[in-house]
C-alpha cells in the first residue's frame, strides 16, 4: 500500500515538473508578444465563427502565458455583431468575459455603430466609452505601427 501510494506521488510530482517544464519552454518560444485580433465577418448566424475565433484568441493566451501577452480585439462592419450576439449568447458572453479577465482589450469602429445605428449600451455586450476607436481599419494600421502583431482568424 506504501509502495502504491509513493509510486503514485512520484507520478504526480512528475507530471508537475514535466508541466512545468513545457510552460517554460514555451515562454523561452514565445516571448512576450502584442497581438491584434481583426473581426469583420461573417455577419448573420456568425456564431461558430465569432466561437472560434475567442477560442483561437484563448489558444494564443495558453501558449504564450497571460502575464507574456497583449492582445486587442478589433471588430468593425459585420465583425461588430460578436458583441450583438453576445447581448443573448451566454457561451458568448462567458467567452468574453473570461478574455477580458484576462486582459484581453476588445475595441468597436465608431464608423460601424453610426452606419449600422447601433446603440453601444441598448444592442451591445459590455461595450463602454473607452472600446471605441474611430475607424477600426484606421486602429488596425495603427497597431501594427506600434509592433502588434496581425491575426485574422
Amino acid at each position: 500500500m506504501l509502495k502504491t501510494i509513493t509510486t503514485l506521488a512520484i507520478s504526480v510530482l512528475m507530471t508537475i515538473v514535466a508541466a512545468a517544464g513545457v510552460q517554460a519552454a514555451d515562454d523561452a518560444r514565445y516571448g512576450k508578444q502584442k497581438v491584434v485580433y481583426h473581426i469583420n465577418l461573417p455577419g448573420g448566424d456568425g456564431g461558430k465563427y465569432y466561437a472560434g475565433s475567442l477560442r483561437n484568441i484563448q489558444n494564443h493566451i495558453d501558449a504564450v502565458g497571460k502575464d507574456n501577452i497583449e492582445v486587442k480585439v478589433v471588430m468593425h462592419g459585420n465583425g461588430v455583431d460578436l458583441l450583438k450576439q453576445a447581448k443573448s449568447d451566454l457561451t458568448l458572453q462567458g467567452n468574453v468575459t473570461n478574455l477580458k479577465t484576462q486582459n484581453v482589450k476588445f475595441e468597436v469602429c465608431a464608423n460601424t455603430l453610426t452606419g449600422r445605428k447601433i446603440d453601444k449600451d441598448k444592442d451591445l455586450f459590455e461595450v463602454y466609452d473607452e472600446d471605441i476607436v474611430p475607424s477600426g481599419v484606421a486602429e488596425l494600421s495603427r497597431l501594427q505601427q506600434m509592433g502588434y502583431t496581425y491575426v485574422k482568424p
